[in-house]
Formats: structure tokens, C-alpha cells, sequence
């Protein structure tokens, strides 16, 4: 009995394998080449314009054995015989050349598909851009952005609507707007929303106030004078009500106005004090109001971004966005309907 050498047997088996591979890259090329048919078809129509392998070649910039596995492929899997190489040159056979006239208008089109991609995205650029935004946030936040996406494309209409925050995100859901810019204190559910600027509470009042002489002022010395507050559907006099409700001290309120800058001319006229925020409070205003940090019994307030889960950012939108802060809203499951991460 002849006794089996596993060791023969392997290496018969492996020869064999080798065998057959080699066998089958010899009768084919299209191994190398499958599914690479506009690299085929691109080669195949640089042969026919220019005559020789070895120029289509410098062309492609791609050795002339690739060229011609490709055309080779090409041949091989339409079963036709595309060029006849006379001397020097090649010349397209009938085949040949219904292929051309075929292919051709194809491989033009993907040479110019950059060109035509870019003046595409040029023209987007003379689009449209919709923000909600509140009072406070376009007279102080939102000017300098304004100035700068104005000076960068100025080709595109924008539009920014002047709503409460309850009115702008109706405006959201309903795809009226792009995006909308502001405070938000809870986050709904099919909402993103990224702060971008924080700012402190603050009370202001006349130079001469009583109140003004003190470096620190407690919630409770508040409650002698009246207090101007923007009106009661504003998420600034719910917000005061609630701390003077939970920390248990009386307020009253004199006049309800809307309005920054009509609070502070009121202020500064003495007809009460009022709790702004920050935002609103610059350099100038020193010089006709007190001013004193209320962070100790008031939270910050945060302005940033609003957008609606799944909604696509467009090329306007996404490029404003990144004037407020480069890289909001890029992972993915702000634009996934679900429960806020906030």
C-alpha cells in the first residue's frame, strides 16, 4: 500500500491553484480592469483621437501596458474588436467606431463635470436665506454677521424675520426659515439647538438711584421700586417672576414694555429699574445707567442656534453658520429627529 505524503500532496494541490490562476489572468484581462468602465471607455476614446497607445498613454498619464489592459477589457467584455493597429497608428474598426460616437459625449461629460460642479455651486450662491431671529438677537447679535456674510456673498437675498420665539420655531417646523437665531431655555424634543454666547443678567438703573450706591444688591432690595419688564408672553418676565416666586420676595411691576432699548431710555428717565440681559448693555450705556451683576440670583442666558432635526443645512445656511462658530450642527444626530441632547 502506497503510503499518502501529506506534505507532496499539499504542494500538488497549491500547484495546481497556481495553475489555474495563471490560466485564467492569461485568457482575461478584465480581472484587473472589472468594473472600471469609465476608465475603459476614457481610454478607449483618447486611442481613437489621438492615434497611438503611446500617446494616449502621456495623455492619461498612465504606462502604455495599461492602456492597452484596458482597451483590452474593454474588447473582451463587449465581444467586439475595437481598433486595428496599422503600422505606427490604430484606426477604429466599424465597432469601433459606433463606439466612439457613443462614448464620447459620455467622457466629455465626465471631463467637465468639475467645471460644470463649481459654476453650479456659483450660481446657488446668488440663492436665498431665511432667519428667525428676536428683537435683541438682530440689534446687537446679529450685525457684525450680517456685515460679514453680506461682504462674502452678496449675490444672496437674505431675510431675517423680526418673531417672538414661539412664532420662530412655528416658522422652523414649517421649513419657512433656514434656521433660527436666539435664547432658548427648554429644547423640544425635534429641535437642535448649540449656545453660542452667554450672558449675564444685570439690573440697571438711574445714576442717582439709591441703589446705585451699593456695590452689591440683594433680590430683596429690589422690591421697594417698580421694575420695567418686557411683556408677560416674553421668556425674560417669566423668567424674573419664576426666581422672585421661589426665592419668596415680593416685586411689583410699573410699566411692561417691549423693547431694550426703550427699557433702558424708561430706566434712565427714572420711571423704574428693570433686569436685562447682558447682551444689551454696552460701552455708552455706562454713562446714563447703573449697572450691577445679578449672576448670583438670576441664571445666564444663552444665545445660539436653532435648527430642526432632519432638516438639510443649504449652502447659504451652512456657510452663515459657520460666521456664528465653524463646525455647529456637523455630527450627525442633530439632523436626526429624536429627543435633544440639552
Amino acid at each position: 500500500m502506497n503510503k499518502r505524503v501529506p506534505g507532496k500532496a499539499k504542494s500538488a494541490g497549491r500547484s495546481r491553484r497556481e495553475d489555474r490562476r495563471a490560466s485564467e489572468t492569461a485568457e482575461s484581462p478584465r480581472f484587473y480592469y472589472k468594473g472600471n468602465r469609465p476608465r475603459q471607455l476614457r481610454a478607449f476614446c483618447t486611442i481613437a483621437k489621438l492615434g497611438t497607445l503611446s500617446r494616449a498613454a502621456e495623455a492619461l498619464f498612465l504606462s502604455q501596458p495599461s492602456v492597452s489592459l484596458q482597451l483590452a477589457a474593454l474588447e473582451k467584455e463587449l465581444g467586439a474588436r475595437l481598433i486595428e493597429r496599422r503600422r505606427r497608428r490604430v484606426v477604429l474598426t466599424r465597432e469601433g467606431q459606433m463606439l466612439y460616437e457613443l462614448a464620447q459625449p459620455l467622457v466629455d461629460g465626465l471631463e467637465d463635470i468639475d467645471r460644470r460642479f463649481h459654476a453650479r455651486t456659483a450660481e446657488q450662491a446668488a440663492g436665498e436665506l431665511n432667519i428667525a431671529a428676536g428683537t435683541s438677537t438682530i440689534q446687537y447679535l446679529l450685525p457684525p454677521l450680517v456685515r460679514a456674510f453680506r461682504e462674502r456673498y452678496p449675490q444672496v437675498k437674505l431675510q431675517l424675520h423680526n418673531v417672538t420665539g414661539k412664532d420662530g420655531l412655528a416658522l422652523l417646523r414649517s421649513d419657512e426659515v433656514d434656521f433660527a437665531v436666539g435664547s432658548m431655555l427648554d429644547v423640544p424634543r425635534d429641535l437642535g439647538y448649540e449656545p453660542v454666547h452667554a450672558y449675564d443678567p444685570l439690573l440697571i438703573m438711574p445714576l442717582d438711584h439709591p441703589l446705585a450706591a451699593r456695590r452689591e444688591v440683594r433680590l430683596e432690595d429690589l422690591s421697594p421700586y417698580g421694575l420695567i419688564l418686557p411683556p408677560q408672553r416674553l421668556t425674560t418676565y417669566r423668567l424674573v417672576d419664576l426666581i422672585f416666586q421661589q426665592r419668596k420676595v415680593p416685586y411689583r411691576v410699573a410699566i411692561e414694555v417691549g423693547g431694550w432699548e426703550v427699557i433702558k431710555q424708561y430706566v434712565a428717565m427714572g420711571l423704574g429699574i428693570s433686569i436685562v440681559t447682558g447682551i444689551c448693555i454696552g460701552e455708552a450705556d455706562h454713562a446714563r445707567l447703573a449697572v450691577r451683576n445679578m449672576s448670583a440670583y438670576f441664571p445666564q442666558r444663552s444665545y445660539g442656534v436653532v435648527v430642526r432635526k432632519g432638516k438639510y443645512l443649504s449652502p447659504e445656511a451652512r456657510a452663515f453658520v459657520d460666521l456664528i462658530r465653524p463646525g455647529l450642527f456637523t455630527r450627525g444626530d442633530y439632523f436626526e429627529s429624536g429627543h435633544s441632547e440639552r
